[in-house]
């Protein structure tokens, strides 16, 4: 039974006891049992309000854990671009590490570097030596290190070199 019910059941009591609204004990019987009446009303009232601010919350903040999430993906995202450490996305698989390097490459990290598939490049941006693949456009490299778009151009005699160590 909530509050309107219960002063309900209290008015429909005092007036089956036939109380007499006239005398002075009866008049401040009448004026509690409406002021009892008021005061519920009021209260369910408020409590109606407070359920529509809690869905409202609750609503706010699942929506906020979702921007939080969201957040945290573009956090995880740019830290990966920005980490030096991860140099290890230049190589296509395991073939092309090769313990016995001697570590003239800084980012190679024991790659081949002696291996005509591969050349070294300077960052034009972080100044950074970076081994690429010969089979990738020359002008359309992105440096591991930094995350600078940058092109270089290849002499014909490079080039030419490069074929050359190919056979």
């Amino acid at each position: 039974m909530n509050l309107t019910e219960k002063t309900a059941y209290l008015k429909g009591l005092a007036d089956g006891l036939e109380y007499d609204k006239t005398t002075k004990e009866g008049k401040i019987i009448a004026a509690l049992l409406d002021l009892v009446n008021d005061m519920a009303s009021e209260i369910a009232a408020l409590q109606q309000d407070i359920e529509e601010i809690d869905d409202d919350l609750n609503y706010l903040d699942e929506y906020v854990e979702e921007l939080d999430d969201d957040l945290q993906a573009v956090e995880d995202f740019l830290d990966g671009e920005d980490e030096e450490d991860d140099d290890d996305d230049i190589w296509s698989d395991e073939e092309d590490w090769d313990e016995d390097c001697d570590g003239d490459c800084e980012n190679c990290d024991g790659c081949e570097c002696d291996n005509e598939d591969y050349y070294e490049i300077v960052c034009p941006s972080c100044g950074e030596t970076v081994c690429f693949d010969q089979e990738l456009d020359p002008e359309n490299l992105i440096c591991p290190a930094c995350g600078e778009k940058f092109g270089c151009i290849v002499d014909e005699e490079d080039f030419q070199s490069l074929s050359d160590e190919e056979k």
